[in-house]
């Protein structure tokens, strides 16, 4: 996971390898599933529920939620409402890295989150359509990440969104790339995966890009691989994408004593 220092304060007695911004948008944008925490309408007492996730372009999470289920009839009475991600794992579950969000939902027909949530869940096409299945993009406001012992950072969600020069002309940079790397470049997508990543190897393919990184999925997996520096156009793109396949190359070959 590529690293980008941002100027924010910083508690010296954490661990120097610690970066906040760079754990916080690979978890935002890596984790497939969370808990969503919203207000009853009912009661007024807090209620939580398990959800999918994907992401707008910006890094704001991206909800597809039935009309019918609790948390969505929440949302319409108080927007107000807070994200859990977390990476999980073997051994003590709170020795794993999460990160919780504090948002604002907002109801939206957006046709590049609808594109982008279906990427990331290509499963959600069977009931997309269904006449009561409406689109959320969350607001993030604060960040509260926990990344293990003394490594846990709380401030201002903006930290790990990414600002976009220029939104509709990113969405197509990406949709057009997006298709391109896997119509016509599968084997560098697994190649990234696999030894970037160390994920099993498969036929992985691209979910989505931002200005940070690159998404792969493969069935139920997630893979992340962060851009250094952050992309804008085409050119940075291409230039990026040559560098991981260059950095993924070298490091097989490193492994293979070749």
């Amino acid at each position: 996971m590529t690293t980008s220092p941002v100027d924010i304060p910083r508690d010296p007695r954490q661990p120097a390898d610690f970066d906040p911004v760079a754990l916080g948008r690979h978890l935002l944008r890596a984790i497939r599933a969370g808990a969503l925490g919203t207000l009853d309408a009912g009661t007024g007492y807090p209620i939580t529920t398990l959800t999918s996730v994907a992401t707008d372009l910006d890094g704001a999470p991206i909800l597809l939620v039935s009309g019918l289920s609790h948390h969505t009839q929440n949302l319409k009475a108080d927007p107000r409402c807070s994200l859990l991600l977390g990476e999980g794992g073997r051994g003590d579950p709170l020795a794993h890295p999460r990160l919780t969000l504090v948002a604002e939902a907002k109801l939206t027909e957006d046709p590049v989150i609808r594109r982008r949530f279906l990427a990331r869940h290509p499963k959600a096409r069977l009931y997309v359509d269904f006449p009561d299945f409406a689109f959320y993009r969350l607001e993030p406001i604060r960040m509260m990440l926990n990344g293990g012992f003394a490594r846990a950072f709380d401030g201002e969600a903006s930290h790990i969104l990414s600002p976009l020069e220029d939104r509709a002309a990113f969405a197509e940079l990406e949709e057009g790339a997006v298709d391109h790397m896997n119509e016509d470049h599968a084997e560098t997508l697994e190649l990234y995966a696999r030894v970037l990543c160390k994920m099993p190897g498969g036929p992985w393919r691209a979910t989505g890009l931002d200005p940070h990184g690159l998404d792969l999925g493969l069935n139920d997996r997630t893979a992340r691989i962060a851009f250094n520096p952050p992309i804008q156009d085409g050119t940075a793109l291409r230039k990026g994408l040559k560098q991981l396949a260059d950095m993924a190359r070298a490091a097989e070959r490193k492994d293979m004593n070749i």
